[in-house]
């Protein structure tokens, strides 16, 4: 079929022990608020229920393994904030999916970051306006290679980490997630369809806080994988 305009590249993400290989990537859900000590630093208590906002596709930064990857400093904002999160890899698609059968749906996991221009999101919350421009820019969704589901293990005492120039800005574990990777699953496929190819960030711990230009981060989940990315 021709085009009028040449077609974007494909958004992908390298895969675990496959040089060759890589992961299409559809759409990135992410979860607000998943574990309680960051909703807390946020000003929120309790088990609330999961909200949801999108990242494009196009603002992955995939990062592969033994490299550092670059983000460069978003244009805008005088606050730029790191958030590490467990990434979850639909390779399965499905609509309503119960929690029970989620896990059937998991292609693998990886690391990533939701990178967030803080003042301008807290602009727009003061407005009642989308977060779209605090949330959803070029290179704001840094992204390690995926693990298969079959070669990862994930527990509640699964550590997920960040360092920032090697000292520990956010550390706990995925037993601390407010709503479990098969609730979350579920969430989602009621409000869209999910589809393979489709991630899914599932929140951060406590400890965000903002990085400069020359900083480099190390995020870490356990099992699963790694990520270094600087900060120019």
């Amino acid at each position: 079929m021709p085009y009028v305009l040449p077609p974007a590249a494909v958004p992908s993400v390298p895969v675990h022990g496959d040089a060759d290989a890589r992961f299409a990537v559809r759409r990135i859900y992410c979860v607000g608020r998943n574990y309680v000590d960051h909703a807390k630093e946020m000003g929120f208590t309790g088990r609330e229920p999961p909200f949801f906002f999108l990242k494009p596709a196009d603002t992955l930064l995939a990062v592969g393994a033994g490299v550092t990857g670059e983000m460069h400093y978003p244009s805008l904002t005088q606050d730029l904030q790191h958030e590490v999160e467990l990434v979850v890899a639909i390779g399965v698609g499905g609509r309503d999916i119960a929690a029970q059968d989620a896990l059937s749906h998991v292609w693998g996991y990886g690391v990533g970051l939701d990178m967030t221009r803080r003042d301008l999101q807290g602009e727009a919350k003061k407005q009642g306006r989308p977060w779209c421009i605090g949330k959803a820019f070029e290179e704001s969704a840094p992204i390690g290679e995926l693990r298969p589901a079959a070669d990862c293990r994930i527990d509640a005492e699964t550590e997920i980490r960040l360092d920032v120039n090697g000292n520990t800005r956010q550390r706990s574990t995925i037993g601390k997630l407010i709503w479990s990777i098969p609730e979350i699953i579920e969430h989602v496929s009621r409000a869209w369809t999910l589809a393979p190819g489709d991630l899914i960030l599932t929140g951060t711990p406590e400890g965000v806080a903002a990085v400069g230009r020359g900083d480099t981060l190390e995020a870490s989940v356990s099992g699963v994988g790694s990520l270094r990315l600087k900060i120019v």
